[in-house]
């Protein structure tokens, strides 16, 4: 039986940059467990998967772009030091969490630090990156 969309499936993966460097995996924890095609993982994910059958391992590489998309420059924001709390001592690299007009939090890092502001980029971590997974299958639940 061949992974198909609307099946619920369990998949043991390794995320990798095309440098190399791991950003996930799921080894050492439970497969990650998704309904094909339902949006719940990006969509090269989803693609990557159909066709496998249990016990299948493969690599596929997702090219950003059906991925998180690319780096989206509106997402750059500069942010005044004087706004900041006094305590805090702003890093390169440091996350913080920002409130957008409705309240909600989302993260940001911080990439650069001038004599009055921090530059905050709020795009996701992976965006503009392109993937590679290793895959197994684990299990097509009925």
């Amino acid at each position: 039986m061949a992974v198909q969309s609307g099946d619920t499936i369990k998949i043991h993966y390794h995320g990798r940059l095309t440098d190399g460097t791991t950003f996930d995996s799921s080894a050492g924890r439970s497969p990650l467990e998704f309904t094909v095609g339902s949006g719940q993982v990006i969509k090269g994910f989803d693609d990557g998967v159909q066709g496998m059958s249990v016990g299948d391992k493969k690599t596929i590489e997702i090219p950003f772009i059906h991925a998180y998309g690319p780096e989206d420059p509106s997402m750059i924001i500069e942010f005044p030091l004087e706004r900041l709390p006094q305590d805090l001592k702003p890093e390169i690299g440091m996350q913080l969490n920002m409130n957008n007009n409705e309240g909600q939090q989302f993260p940001v890092v911080i990439t650069d630090i001038t004599d009055e502001n921090i530059i905050l980029n709020a795009n996701h971590p992976l965006a503009g990156k392109d993937l590679i997974f290793d895959l197994e299958l684990v299990e097509i639940l009925d």
